[in-house]
């Protein structure tokens, strides 16, 4: 829901530029502020005739992190995927100058529609739910088989190394991380339990995934998603600024969090979904229903002559991937952790997130464990 305007744009210069460069969108602007899109601020506006649209923008002052806040990108994967049956925002122009507003922005349709924040899809009937679920999946399905060649996105990431790459960047992140001390006691953080252990399986190459590289979104989940205001179908993928060229899987695993978390401990976690756990809310698919619907939709015409083989791969790499997102959870928790330590955090919640990287890290290792064992079994076949 869209509110009062919590970060002032000038209303009057983005009129003028509109008036010159997207004479559709009719002036004078009506214009709030939503609630979610934090990281990029993000505005409902709205003409005399009623027609809505949504501006997402940098944020002002200077940004600490040089990858993050790229509406540009966001603009060019929603541009380019408006050509395929992947369902985006029309994305109407991007503005680069930043003395129209002040940093860039680009604007987008508004999306009229339902946004589910809890992934249990309360108060729907149990066949809505399932269908919901389902075609959540076959559109990350459908986002996964585009060639971004295809769409001119060939220079959009790297086309390999994906999690080699991710496995680095998080290594050093949490070293950092782990060495920050406390204001008042010195206290380090501390590193997560379980950190060698992790980095060496998720370092050894025979252990990962067979290396791909497909457009991903980089936080696929119920929430980033628009859906039609009584079918149950996608009518909108939103929030793309992770997006990149990258494993699927880490798209996957990200959707399917809830289906594993849902058997930690609440009292020592965050964000669980106890609605997740087995035949504990009616018309949740199973998490391998979803898991076959997908590869289904991704590979309609694979031949898969040997399926026992090919399934027992798909589970055991699935499951490395899991154990990874579940790790670069933990290392989030642990990066919340080092800014209480600085003082620049200080809520219970924030404290309770800090708390939760033991559970995440202890969570991971016992994934990465299983998915140890599953290649075991699998090089004695």
């Amino acid at each position: 829901m869209a509110g009062r305007v919590r970060h002032p744009i000038d209303i009057r210069s983005l009129e003028r530029w509109l008036n010159k460069t997207v004479p559709e969108i009719e002036t004078p602007l009506e214009v709030h502020q939503f609630g979610f899109g934090q990281s990029n601020p993000t505005y409902q506006l709205t003409t005399p005739s009623g027609d809505r649209y949504v501006l997402r923008k940098k944020p002002p002052g200077k940004l600490v992190s040089k990858t993050a806040h790229k509406v540009e990108r966001e603009y060019r994967i929603i541009a380019a995927l408006s050509t395929t049956d992947v369902p985006v925002p029309r994305a109407y122009c991007l503005c680069e100058d930043d003395s129209v507003i002040g940093t860039p922005f680009y604007i987008m349709e508004f999306l009229d529609g339902r946004i589910f924040e809890d992934p249990v899809i309360p108060n729907v009937l149990p066949d809505h739910r399932r269908a919901i679920w389902a075609d959540a999946v076959r559109t990350l399905a459908k986002l996964h088989r585009i060639d971004p060649k295809s769409v001119g996105l060939e220079s959009f990431g790297r086309h390999d190394g994906f999690y080699n790459r991710q496995i680095a960047t998080w290594k050093q992140i949490c070293g950092a991380q782990a060495a920050v001390e406390d204001v008042d006691t010195k206290e380090q953080v501390g590193q997560l339990p379980f950190f060698e252990e992790l980095m060496a399986f998720f370092s050894d190459g025979k252990a990962q995934p067979a290396d791909k590289g497909t457009l991903i979104h980089g936080d696929f989940k119920i929430d980033n998603l628009v859906f039609h205001k009584t079918e149950p179908r996608v009518i909108g993928i939103l929030d793309w600024e992770m997006s990149t060229i990258g494993h699927p899987l880490s798209d996957l695993a990200n959707l399917l969090t809830p289906y594993y978390t849902a058997f930690l401990d609440p009292a020592r976690s965050v964000h669980l979904h106890p609605g997740f756990l087995p035949k504990a809310t009616r018309g949740l698919p199973s998490r391998e229903d979803l898991t076959e619907l997908y590869f289904a939709v991704l590979e309609p015409e694979a031949r898969e002559e040997d399926r026992e083989a090919v399934v027992e791969t798909r589970r055991r790499e699935l499951q490395w991937a899991q154990a990874f997102s579940i790790f670069r959870l933990a290392a989030i928790c642990q990066g919340i952790a080092a800014r209480l330590a600085r003082r620049q955090a200080s809520s219970e919640q924030a404290k309770r997130h800090g708390d939760a990287r033991t559970l995440f890290a202890e969570f991971a290792w016992e994934l990465a464990q299983s998915s140890k064992g599953a290649e075991a079994k699998k090089s004695k076949l």
